[in-house]
């Protein structure tokens, strides 16, 4: 079967490229550096031609509010017309758990827009909504930098391993569109503040972690329900000390 992965030279895309090869599956790694491009369309007719299965996970290179949402909204209808011409039999996408909720940040409206773009395409279609990325952590703690000390929120987070979320995706590329959402998130619910205070120590980092109930997510305002998922998850195996001890040196 011939898969298409935009955003396939990527974090999740190489890992998800390198299962579904392992099966036997002719992989398209598509993105600008491989002469695919969402936002212009150079390269995506003769990408798709012959694709089953079409999986996005393109992100937006700005968090920005207008940036993220012109993105998109421009790469997803590009994409899902070129999904129409070749005759695509399921589109996946990943996306974050708590989109909906997170409605005061740009980012999290664009991704929600790119959400409305799908399900009204008539193309059979699974959403997976994750929770953050363990490989997220320095992003979280450089969005909360204040001087010499980071300022998060206590609110509840579940994150999951790029190789967990990696698994699922090719797990969902090869089942049937179920026209909805599911969600993936890691094995651990634990406080952000608590969890980016044990990152930059494991990681030699001297900063104090202050927790603040005001401290904003990328402008949006949390609460404990509003990173983590109760909607019956599929739930990553690789916990926080394990991704760090294999991963976060490297």
């Amino acid at each position: 079967m011939k898969i298409v992965i935009i955003g396939g030279t990527g974090l999740i895309g190489s890992k998800t490229a390198e299962r579904l090869r392992r099966k036997g599956h002719e992989v398209i790694a598509a993105a600008p550096n491989t002469g695919v491009n969402t936002i212009t369309g150079e390269g995506l007719e003769d990408a798709l031609a012959g694709a089953e299965v079409v999986i996005d996970l393109a992100n937006s290179p700005s968090f920005e509010d207008k940036a993220a949402m012109d993105f998109f909204e421009i790469s997803g209808r590009n994409l899902l017309a070129a999904d129409k011409a070749a005759g695509v039999k399921h589109h996946i996408a990943l996306s974050v758990v708590g989109t909906e909720q997170l409605q005061d940040a740009g980012y999290f409206r664009a991704k929600l827009a790119q959400e409305k773009l799908i399900k009204a395409s008539g193309i059979p279609y699974t959403i997976v909504h994750s929770t953050q990325f363990m490989e997220f952590l320095p992003a979280i703690a450089k969005s909360g930098a204040v001087g010499e000390a980071v300022h998060l929120s206590p609110a509840y987070v579940q994150p999951i391993a790029s190789d967990d979320v990696a698994d699922a995706m090719a797990t969902v590329a090869l089942a049937a569109p179920i026209n909805g959402t599911i969600e993936i998130s890691g094995p651990e619910r634990v406080r952000m503040s608590e969890l980016v205070a044990r990152y930059l120590k494991a990681s030699g980092d001297p900063r104090k972690v202050v927790t603040d109930p005001e401290a904003l997510y990328f402008g949006a305002r949390l609460n404990d329900n509003s990173l983590v998922s109760d909607n019956d998850p599929r739930l990553g195996h690789i916990s926080f000390e394990q991704w760090f001890a294999t991963s976060a040196r490297k």
